[in-house]
């Protein structure tokens, strides 16, 4: 399976990661024309260091829009600073089945994922391939 995204909006969600030491995130929407798209939430977690919580009042915001015919939200993205773009247990242990985990590490590399009920890693998570569709933006 695959995410195609543009390679700007890969670009800017590196650069966003790159210029924090806590973990960023977000969500990824996919708008009627089938590009995906990201809305920065603030991590609310109180250890954003190591861990992150979508902003709760964002996540409920973007499914309501959603309903009403706005971008469908398809997963999220975050950060691990001082790691790789692997899930982590703490992952695995937060991921709803379906939702694509786009993870930004610290030295850039990005990694796509999909949360499914026996992945292959920590029996979570399924490896996606990032497409980067010239097209768009």
């Amino acid at each position: 399976m695959t995410l195609r995204i543009s390679r700007s909006l890969l670009r800017r969600l590196v650069a966003e990661a790159g210029a924090n030491r806590e973990e960023i995130c977000g969500l990824l929407l996919r708008a009627p024309d089938g590009s995906i798209g990201a809305r920065p939430c603030a991590n609310v977690h109180p250890m954003p260091a190591t861990r992150f919580e979508l902003d709760p009042a964002a996540l409920l915001a973007a499914h309501r829009a959603a309903r009403m015919g706005g971008d469908a939200v398809i997963g999220h993205y975050h950060s691990h600073p001082s790691g790789d773009a692997m899930p982590s247990r703490t992952d695995a242990a937060q991921a709803a089945d379906g939702a694509i985990w786009l993870i930004v590490a610290g030295n850039g590399e990005a990694r796509a994922w999909r949360a499914v009920g026996d992945g292959a890693v920590h029996g979570r998570f399924d490896p996606l391939t990032i497409l980067i569709d010239e097209a768009c933006a």
